[in-house]
C-alpha cells in the first residue's frame, strides 16, 4: 500500500529473489518512461523501494504521482 509522507508517495515492494525485483524494475521503467514521469528508487536484493514526488511542481505529490502509482500497482 502506498503511503503519503514528507511530500512523497512511498511504497515497498518484496519478491522472491533479486531476478523477480529486477524484472518488476524493467517493467516500472518501461511503464515510466511511457508515462513521462520517473521514480526515485532504490533496490537491495529481493526488495524495491519507491518514492513518487513531482520535481516541477517544487517535489510534492501531484495527480502525476497518483497515477504513476496506480499504474505500478497495475503491474503487480
Amino acid at each position: 500500500m502506498w503511503k503519503e509522507s514528507g511530500n512523497k508517495l512511498q511504497r515497498s515492494f518484496q519478491f522472491k529473489d533479486f531476478s523477480e525485483a529486477f524484472a518488476f524494475m524493467a517493467r516500472v521503467a518501461l511503464l515510466a518512461e511511457r508515462m513521462g514521469h520517473h521514480p526515485d528508487w532504490r533496490n537491495v536484493y529481493n526488495k524495491v523501494e519507491i518514492s513518487l514526488s513531482t520535481h516541477d511542481a517544487g517535489d510534492v505529490v501531484t495527480a502525476k504521482d497518483r497515477e504513476l502509482a496506480r499504474a505500478i500497482d497495475g503491474l503487480l
